[in-house]
């Protein structure tokens, strides 16, 4: 029998790259600036247009100080994220 994970929460992640970005008072511009990504990519993201890929997430990531794992966390909202075992 296969068991599917959750559907991740693709909504609260956006919603937290759009509440990470307001709590330092930024513009779409400053975190463009910061992260090396287009503030199109910026807004496509937090409007719900998109994605985006790793490598974006991890710019985003380093451009908010904040570690990869905490910001994906968000996906797993509503759900208990997979653990880890003893392999």
């Amino acid at each position: 029998m296969t068991i599917f994970p959750p559907d991740p929460d693709f909504d609260a992640l956006r919603l937290e790259l759009a509440r990470l970005r307001a709590v330092r008072g930024w513009t779409y511009d400053e975190l463009a600036a910061r992260s090396g990504l287009a503030r199109r990519t910026l807004i496509e993201i937090e409007q719900g247009r998109t994605i985006g890929t790793l490598n974006t997430w991890h710019a985003l990531a380093h451009a908010l100080s904040t570690p990869l794992d905490e910001l994906f966390g968000a996906l797993c909202r509503g759900h208990e994220p997979p653990q880890r075992t003893g392999d």
